[in-house]
């Protein structure tokens, strides 16, 4: 029991802190810049979307407001089935927008796949329509494919509060250490998934993504990188967005974040094999991350089990982290005080991987997002 104890505990270790410092190790030995030049390649905005009608507005003239040239831009957005006022709008922004109608919802990715079917620009950009771009943000990933080995660029998102202000909670922490790892990957070769609220790619090295697929920002990567080229992060495309303050939403987009990469596994399985050149980055970012919970449980049963006066003060303190993160449920206001802040998220973050496995294997795996 001692040794699967240590043995669990310290795969936990490895998935939140051993992988990046193992990184920062291998950047220091190692770096693999990116030959960037302020280039003007024609550019193809995509978005899908459905039942956006309520700040498809806002997001218009947010694109309008994007630092590039009007005649090497196009934007191309679908509509997946839209019921609201989306397909409206779209058709009155007619002169400035391509819009693609689909008459009935067919999911996000078979929406994008129409998206890109119409697209013309060499590199495409793909955005949500939630989250707000900064007007340089275009300039700043195109300067990156001037490098021949670069075949996708993945923007930086930025969490804010209710003010707009940098989320300082523990959320906004988490996020901050995925930002890092990110840099890292890139710095010493390539990202394992990208932004989703904002990544572009050579538009010759899209291929049609398959229907249902909830990531497409993991997927898209990962053939670019088996096709032998790089994928970078680029902090100085920005794109912002908001901790969801209603209580479970900030859940229930990490379950959905998390079911997808169940769903990965089981739609492109070579991203297993010795065929994905990022298999190892792979299984240390993603796939250790979704084995934790279990792993807790191990390290819970196996303290108790292991008999001693050592382990039961193992156990015992575990039992106080897990209330910890009961009493930031139960008192929101609690999460002031920094280590329920950071307990409560980190114990969030595993029921929802939990929850995403349970998902998974209930085949609740089909939603657009």
């Amino acid at each position: 029991m001692k040794e699967i104890f240590w043995l669990s505990f310290a795969s936990i270790v490895y998935a939140y802190a051993g992988y990046p410092v193992l990184l920062l190790g291998l950047a220091r030995w190692k770096r693999l810049p990116v030959g960037k030049q302020d280039l003007l390649p024609t550019v193809s905005v995509v978005m899908a979307v459905r039942n956006e009608g309520h700040r498809l507005q806002r997001k218009l003239e947010n694109l309008q407001e994007l630092e590039y040239p009007r005649h090497l831009l196009q934007i191309v957005i679908a509509s997946d089935g839209s019921t609201d006022a989306t397909e409206t709008l779209l058709l009155e922004q007619r002169d400035r927008v391509d819009a693609v109608v689909l008459a009935t919802s067919v999911g996000k990715a078979a929406a994008l796949n129409a998206a890109v079917q119409k697209a013309t620009g060499e590199i495409l950009v793909f955005l949500d329509a939630r989250q707000m771009v900064d007007a340089p943000a275009l300039r700043a990933l195109t300067a990156n494919f001037a490098d021949g080995s670069v075949g996708a660029v993945s923007g930086e998102l930025l969490l804010q509060d209710e003010t707009g202000a940098p989320a300082a909670d523990a959320v906004g922490l988490y996020w901050k250490i995925e930002k890092m790892v990110r840099r890292l990957e890139s710095a010493t070769g390539s990202v394992v998934g990208v932004t989703g609220a904002i990544y572009a790619i050579r538009r010759e090295l899209f291929v049609d993504l398959p229907a249902g697929l909830i990531l497409d920002d993991v997927l898209v990567p990962m053939r670019i990188a088996k096709a032998g080229r790089r994928i970078i992060f680029e902090p100085g495309a920005i794109a912002r967005d908001r901790i969801f303050s209603e209580r479970g939403r900030e859940f229930g987009r990490k379950v959905r974040t998390l079911t997808g990469n169940y769903q990965l596994m089981q739609l492109a399985p070579w991203i297993l094999s010795l065929s994905n050149p990022l298999l190892f980055r792979f299984v240390s970012h993603k796939l250790m991350r979704l084995l934790v919970p279990v792993l807790l449980l191990v390290c819970l049963c196996s303290s108790v089990l292991a008999g001693g006066l050592f382990y039961k003060t193992i156990f015992i303190g575990q039992i106080g982290l897990y209330g910890l993160a009961g009493l930031g449920s139960a008192v929101p206001s609690s999460k002031r005080f920094k280590p329920v802040a950071i307990v409560s998220t980190f114990v969030m973050l595993n029921a929802a991987a939990a929850m995403a496995l349970y998902n998974f294997l209930r085949g609740k795996d089909k939603v657009w997002a």
